[in-house]
């Protein structure tokens, strides 16, 4: 009996310790989930996904159409790269219908490219993606689209960006034009954005583009001497977040404040979008937060 009951005691001291082992992990676990709080933005919508795994990390409305602003001109280089037989070196002559685009158009950014100046393919992306030039996007487009006349090989080249969208799965997305100043039918969601950004930094000249903070770039001129454009990038994560590695700002009257943005630390990529920030300070600060998050994630 005695023996017994010394080894009930004993059972039932294992017992006491072993719940008590599991009690202390059960309230561990939620404190170590607690240290990594879902950031707050002030964007409408927001997605970030390890750009390695196409893991989602963070949603918020991911799946809302919004207007994309000059996100939209991701696409206008991924069709541009996309070409067959691509010659990033071919040249462009200038037309006033680009500088009289800009014009026309209050909200349209400009790489402010000369008439008449002969520009190479690789530098119009350049001018595409750092100041955002409409001017540049309407060059690649005039030079890419196909038909007799510009308005022609516009519509083409806008029918190449959503034959694009469709043939990458991006369902909530459409173009009506090359750089996002659209007529209400330019819209995206943030998970969509997304997955096209991912898309075109598999392009090893998109990478390169998106990355340089600003360029000084050789130009023919119309009577065959040189100028020199300087370019800076609207991407202000270059240089003030850790490891960013692009991709591209957007804005306009109905899209507010738009970012798609990656980065990578310690061989982990984190790619996503913001859209409808309510300024730029905003959505700098949102891209920043949902890196954090992703990261850490």
């Amino acid at each position: 009996m005695k023996n017994g009951i010394n080894g009930k005691r004993r059972v039932s001291a294992v017992l006491v310790t072993a719940g008590a082992v599991l009690t202390a992990g059960a309230f561990a676990a939620p404190a170590q989930a607690a240290t990594l709080k879902t950031p707050t933005i002030t964007a409408k919508g927001g997605f970030v996904m390890n750009n390695g795994t196409g893991k989602s990390l963070f949603t918020k409305a991911a799946d809302t159409r919004l207007a994309t602003g000059s996100t939209t001109k991701i696409m206008t280089a991924r069709v541009v790269l996309a070409q067959s037989n691509l010659n990033l070196d071919s040249k462009v002559t200038i037309q006033k219908a680009y500088s009289d685009y800009i014009v026309d158009n209050n909200w349209a950014s400009s790489a402010r490219l000369i008439v008449g100046d002969k520009v190479t393919v690789r530098q119009l992306l350049y001018g595409l993606m750092l100041p955002s030039g409409c001017d540049a996007a309407y060059a690649l487009a005039d030079k890419f689209g196909s038909g007799s006349t510009r308005s022609a090989r516009v519509k083409s080249f806008i029918g190449k960006m959503n034959s694009t969208a469709q043939s990458l799965g991006l369902k909530n997305t459409h173009f009506d034009s090359f750089d996002g100043i659209g007529k209400g039918a330019n819209y995206s969601t943030p998970r969509d954005l997304t997955k096209l950004a991912s898309s075109a930094m598999k392009y090893s000249t998109f990478r390169t583009v998106v990355k340089t903070k600003s360029t000084k770039q050789k130009v023919t001129t119309k009577s065959g001497g040189y100028r020199y454009m300087e370019w800076a990038n609207t991407n202000n994560l270059l240089g003030s977040y850790s490891g960013t590695i692009g991709v591209k700002t957007g804005s306009g009257p109905e899209a507010k404040y738009c970012l798609v943005f990656a980065a990578t630390r310690s061989g982990k990529t984190v790619i996503g979008t913001v859209l409808a920030s309510s300024s730029v300070a905003n959505r700098t600060a949102d891209a920043k937060k949902l890196m954090d998050y992703g990261f850490k994630k």
